[in-house]
């Protein structure tokens, strides 16, 4: 009797393939699922490491030339209305707003602080929104997809035991497949929970201090066109 258990146990194929195959409907609807969003949190999160470097590449390129000694009227002239880089858009929100508030006299309208700043905090809150983009789905990945794989290894075993009863036999060659495909699902779920977490919370932070730069950068921005004001 041990001897045939041994060759059954032998004859079935323990690999991650194997397990897959040999699974329920729903139970590979289920790992299709996690392997999906597995692929999809890792998109998200290479595309955001990418975005971030060059953000903060592009912020520091700007700030040398902003702090470089240079008119800013010069600068603007360089980069445009509709310049490509996040520090550089603040910046031309800030002054074609700067420009529109000057008269044909050469006055300025009233209030023109004000609407320097609420342009350029407009204009740092679509930015923010566009780092951001993407990190709600890590979030929802990362807090469902152990429940998920959960789900589906609570489906697996009661399968294992409805076959158990079925075929009246406990023995470990018999019960063994249904509770590793059942298993599989709480890896799978767990792999692609844990690195959607913890990208999520660095990428956040590291979305909070490049925004934070940008409204450091507004703040500094401001301060110099309220100086020219008041002279």
């Amino acid at each position: 009797m041990e001897a045939e258990t041994l060759a059954l146990a032998q004859e079935i194929d323990f690999s991650m393939w194997g397990l897959f195959a040999r699974a329920t409907f729903i139970v590979k609807l289920v790992m299709l699922m996690l392997i999906i969003a597995s692929g999809w949190s890792w998109a998200i999160i290479i595309q955001k490491l990418i975005n971030y470097r060059a953000a903060r590449r592009e912020a520091a390129v700007f700030d040398e030339s902003f702090w470089s000694g240079n008119p800013l009227d010069e600068l603007f002239e360089q980069i445009g209305t509709q310049p490509d880089g996040s520090s550089e858009k603040i910046f031309a929100s800030g002054m074609i707003e700067w420009r529109r508030s000057h008269r044909t006299d050469g006055g300025l309208i009233a209030g023109a602080t004000a609407r320097i700043d609420r342009s350029m905090d407009v204009a740092i809150a679509k930015e923010a929104e566009g780092l951001q983009k993407g990190l709600p789905i890590l979030a929802t990945v990362g807090s469902t997809a152990p429940f998920i794989g959960l789900f589906g290894t609570v489906w697996g075993i009661m399968n294992a035991f409805i076959e158990i009863a079925e075929q009246q036999n406990t023995n470990l060659a018999v019960v063994a497949p249904g509770i590793a495909e059942a298993l599989l699902a709480t890896g799978l779920g767990l792999l692609a929970a844990i690195p959607a977490v913890i990208f999520y919370n660095k990428l956040s932070a590291d979305s909070d201090r490049i925004v934070g730069g940008y409204e450091a950068f507004a703040d500094e921005f401001a301060t110099i066109l309220s100086r020219q004001l008041d002279s």
